[in-house]
């Protein structure tokens, strides 16, 4: 791992006591199979005998990366210790990116990249994956909770997840032909 500024440094000493108990996990890592960092989010669930597991619900890398970091950055931003303060985990996700390891994330913000990661692979604008981002950093906790569990439970089957998925997407950023309405929007909701 290369070196942390002393500001990333600190986060990383804060963030440590909840990395064992926190609902969701973000990992910042690295694959062959990839250029760059990954970033890969993580659901912590019970597996019994007081143990957990995490299991992976999307990742995100490369030009979708580099598109979404702000909205990324904005989303835990909102991710706060036992005692109610921020904790700062945004500085992590930098524009160099040069931290490796786990992040914990509360449920509203792991949830909310979860989601975001599952809906980007098949769409190929990059304004419109950013505007699925911008418009999922404003849902509230139980808008986020109710569409992660559409498309990712297959109540009524894998066919029902898709169709999820494909109705979410539609929502959230239009299709490949609105490009002059993503980027009005996208004027609008960029912070």
């Amino acid at each position: 791992m290369a070196t942390l500024n002393g500001k990333q440094q600190r986060v990383v000493d804060a963030m440590q006591p909840m990395l064992k108990t926190a609902p969701w996990v973000l990992r910042v890592t690295e694959r062959k199979d990839y250029t760059g960092a990954i970033l890969e989010v993580c659901e912590r669930y019970d597996t019994g005998n007081n143990t957990t597991r995490l299991r992976e619900h999307g990742r995100i890398y490369n030009g979708t990366l580099r598109t979404c970091k702000d909205a990324i950055r904005y989303m835990m931003g909102q991710v706060q210790d036992e005692l109610g303060r921020p904790l700062g985990i945004q500085e992590l996700i930098d524009d160099r990116l040069e931290y490796r390891g786990q992040i914990p994330l509360d449920e509203t913000t792991g949830a909310k990249l979860a989601l975001l990661f599952k809906l980007h692979p098949v769409v190929r604008s990059q304004n419109r994956i950013e505007l699925m981002a911008w418009r999922i950093e404003r849902f509230s906790r139980e808008e986020t909770l109710y569409w992660l569990g559409k498309v990712s439970i297959p109540s009524y089957g894998r066919r029902g997840i898709e169709w999820a998925k494909s109705g979410l997407r539609l929502m959230l950023a239009g299709q490949q032909k609105d490009e002059a309405a993503v980027e009005e929007l996208l004027q609008k909701l960029r912070k």
